[in-house]
């Protein structure tokens, strides 16, 4: 069977491809496995200028698979380490040191989100669905997404996607600033790649110095602000209320929380 996860490079671009198209490229341990090794592969690839990640099918990543599980590691590990172990794999794109261009070419929800927002561009589908639905089923965020989200959009709208679960469309989430533009899925992977070919035509180690001076003028520090989110996100698995919405999403029911 293919992988789950692919990495090839041609003309000085990567392409990370997530290829479980079946399972919405959901977080199930197999994909998160992959693209741990398809990232470490970009990494260490230094004949790239310039990275895209996009998945097959319609949807980019769903994020969590509630029946693979919401945590990782072993069980003697504390739950929140735990809850930071399922982001790992994602979070590794914040090593790579060249641009990251996020070709999404259909939904990105939750952690799916979350690995959007940590490429450095974002190329949406007009047809697909991009937000953090984590409260709608009874989950505190992860992800970073608390901490990168703000810096896109401003804590208002942040907030407000966040505190209500509301997912936006491809069209709102170039207003909004999530997206660099929108268009047809179909023309999301030739977008991105002409995006990447403007930047692979500029000189490399300039490239690089910006993306990391960018960072710097940010003081981004994602992977401490998703441990951080990891201790309340790994209290609410084990609250009646994540069973609940779990189960209400299986179910397509609206879920009735009840603060347990």
């Amino acid at each position: 069977m293919p992988d789950a996860v692919r990495y090839e490079a041609h003309d000085r671009i990567g392409v990370i491809t997530l290829d479980r198209p079946d399972n919405r490229n959901s977080m199930t341990p197999e994909l998160l496995d992959a693209f741990a090794r398809a990232s470490a592969a970009a990494r260490a690839d230094g004949s790239i200028r310039a990275l895209i990640v996009t998945g097959t099918g319609n949807c980019f990543s769903a994020g969590a698979d509630f029946k693979a599980g919401l945590q990782r590691g072993d069980d003697e590990l504390p739950p929140h380490e735990r809850s930071y172990a399922m982001y790992e794999a994602f979070l590794s794109l914040l090593d790579v040191e060249v641009p990251i261009i996020g070709a999404l070419n259909g939904h990105a929800v939750g952690g799916g989100f979350g690995l959007a927002l940590v490429c450095d561009l974002r190329i949406a589908a007009l047809e697909g669905k991009y937000g953090a639905n984590f409260v709608a089923v009874g989950l505190a965020p992860g992800m970073a997404i608390t901490h990168l989200l703000p810096r896109l959009v401003g804590v208002a709208r942040a907030s407000e996607m966040l505190f209500t679960g509301r997912l936006v469309d491809g069209a709102e989430a170039e207003r909004l600033g999530i997206a660099n533009r929108a268009v047809p899925s179909a023309q999301v992977i030739s977008e991105a790649t002409a995006l990447a070919r403007a930047i692979a035509a500029n000189a490399p180690f300039a490239v690089r110095a910006t993306k990391a001076a960018i960072r710097r003028g940010f003081a981004m520090e994602a992977r401490a602000a998703a441990r951080a989110e990891a201790v309340d996100q790994a209290a609410s698995v084990a609250m009646d209320d994540a069973r609940e919405g779990m189960s209400a999403l299986l179910a397509k029911r609206k879920p009735e929380f009840t603060g347990r």
